[in-house]
Formats: C-alpha cells, structure tokens, sequence
C-alpha cells in the first residue's frame, strides 16, 4: 500500500510539473515545447519513489556480486537484474525495518529460467545485502 501511494504522488508531481510548464512562454511570448524535467528533478523523484539513481559502475559491482553468489542469478541478463535490483532497493527503501519482507521480496523478484519459483531464503538474504551494498548504500 505504501508504494502505490508514494508511487502516486509522485506521479502526480510529474504530472503537475508536466502541466505547468506546456502552459509556459518562450522568452519570445511564443508558447512553450513539453515540459522536461532536469537531472535534479528526476533524482528527487527517483528519490521519494525509492528507485535509486545508480552509475555504471554500481551496476557492475551488483552484477559481479550475484555472479559470486550463482551464475544463474542474472544468467546472462545484466540489464535484467540491475533493473530487478533498483526494484529491491524500492522495497528495501520502502520497508526499511522489515528485513523478512525484503528477502521474501527478493527470493520472489529474482527468477530465471532455472528458478522459476524464485530462490532460497539465504540466497535471496544474499541478494538483498548485494542491492543495498551496491545499489542503494544510502538506505
């Protein structure tokens, strides 16, 4: 419930800020394009939902880590599990002080094609340590 309503909101405040600045004038008096929001907007935004603003580098730190816990984590698809990764850290950001819910999130989130029913508890408590290591070290 927490995540839908925060997902909401800031759904809304894009929206607004979408809205406000179609309606806006160029320097010139003629009107404006659509609205885009800046890297610092869309932070904060990432931010409040709890999706984290990652680099390159984190993404491939995350990766190796689940390589080292089983090849078959990410199975070939990077992009796959850093995304199944920032979606973690929404729930490890939205639950901080239930660690239960965030493994059993995990062992549910991270699927492949060996594990269709998710993953073991241990595995996926290694999991969630790995997104909160790599991902998102500031929750």
């Amino acid at each position: 419930m927490h995540t839908r309503t925060t997902t909401a909101v800031v759904a809304a405040v894009l929206l607004l800020a979408t809205l406000t600045a179609c309606g806006s004038e160029t320097t010139d008096g003629e009107p404006g394009g659509p609205a885009t929001l800046s890297e610092e907007q869309l932070a904060e935004a990432r931010e409040a939902t709890g999706l984290p603003d990652t680099t390159p580098e984190q993404e491939a730190a995350f990766v190796a880590a689940l390589d080292s816990i089983d090849k078959d984590i990410a199975h070939g698809e990077a992009e796959k599990a850093v995304s199944r990764g920032r979606s973690q850290c929404q729930t490890i950001h939205n639950w901080p002080d239930d660690e239960e819910k965030q493994v059993d999130q995990a062992r549910q989130r991270f699927t492949s094609p060996k594990h269709p029913e998710g993953r073991a508890q241990t595995t996926a408590a290694r999991i969630n340590a790995a997104a909160l290591a790599h991902l998102c070290p500031d929750f």
